[in-house]
């Protein structure tokens, strides 16, 4: 898998960290779990984004761009890392958020919605769920062709293969951690929403022969809805990056458990989660993607389904969010 024929911008000194939780380990009384430290990536608050960006920015710039365009729901972190880069090359960006709960959008929130009006986003463009996102994204493209301008669109999440790349790199980071650290991990454990993250994963761990599983937490659709799109988008994603190694349905595993009453709303578990990884390790996570990830981890390692040995949980940041959730975590 050659990555280097991709042009690419570089946003964060790589690779991020592996580094073991020992006392929610402890607490837990399971296996032994290490934090992938995606939160550290760059970009105005970090998270996983960043690895995609790097990919999608660079061929914007190839192709002229002078504005990025993307979209997210409210609170998006997709949203936050697309406008810093944009701001970091100097170039514009108009962001179309999709309102998956109605009436969530609140132009004076706090957290990631403060950041967007921070970084100074050209246009911020509110759309009901159940919008079709591909439309109202070109549709800005035509209003910035018409005024002699080029648009971008980069998709929800950064989930297409060439976004997924970021996720290739970090799977070869990962085996080349393991073998520093002599590891031996036959698990991981990652948020599974719009799909690059999870599938990059998937189509590197599986190019490189690693024997590494992993399992995706959703933090929106059902189990079948999110396999067969994984499984799609690794495919793909293989494809692009010249894999020899099939990506087969059994590579793409998924839990659907930790929803809860739907996409971004609070549970009892997440706040559990949320607190547990704050209190006992100093780490702060998201409660729409990590906090629901994490909750899910807790559940089956409290189950006995991760085993004993070494699992990895990959935190994909995101935790600009929590000043726009300060209600559930202090009732």
């Amino acid at each position: 898998m050659q990555l280097s024929k991709f042009p690419r911008r570089r946003y964060t000194a790589q690779p991020t960290r592996l580094v073991p939780l020992r006392r929610l380990s402890a607490h837990l009384g399971g296996p032994t779990i290490w934090l992938k430290r995606d939160d550290e990536l760059g970009l105005a608050g970090g998270g996983n984004k960043a690895r995609k960006l790097e990919f999608l920015v660079a061929e914007a710039l190839e192709r002229g761009a002078d504005t990025l365009i993307t979209t997210g729901a409210v609170q998006s972190n997709h949203c936050r890392s697309t406008l810093a880069a944009a701001r970091t090359e100097g170039l514009e960006c108009r962001l179309v958020i999709e309102e998956r709960v109605p009436g969530s959008y609140d132009e004076r929130a706090t957290g990631n919605n403060f950041l967007f009006r921070l970084l100074g986003a050209e246009k911020i463009a509110v759309v009901p769920t159940g919008t079709d996102l591909a439309a109202a994204m070109q549709a800005e493209v035509d209003e910035l062709a018409a005024a002699g301008r080029v648009g971008y669109m980069v998709p929800g999440g950064g989930s297409n293969p060439l976004g997924a790349l970021g996720y290739v790199v970090a799977a070869k980071e990962l085996v080349a951690q393991f073998d520093e650290l002599d590891l031996v991990v036959d698990r991981l454990v990652v948020a599974s929403g719009s799909g690059g993250t999870h599938a990059g994963l998937v189509a590197g761990l599986t190019g490189l022969s690693s024997g590494v599983k992993v399992l995706g937490v959703s933090t929106r659709a059902d189990k079948a809805a999110q396999e067969a799109k994984i499984l799609d988008l690794a495919r793909r994603t293989a494809a692009l990056v010249g894999s020899a190694v099939e990506v087969r349905p059994e590579d793409v595993q998924v839990v659907d458990d930790y929803v809860g009453p739907g996409y971004s709303l609070p549970t009892d578990a997440m706040v559990e989660a949320v607190k547990l990884f704050a209190r006992l390790e100093g780490i702060l996570l998201d409660p729409v993607y990590t906090g629901k990830a994490a909750a899910g981890l807790i559940d089956l390692v409290r189950r006995g389904e991760l085993g004993d040995g070494d699992v990895v949980f990959v935190h994909t940041g995101g935790w600009p969010a929590l000043f726009a959730y300060q209600d559930v975590f202090q009732p």
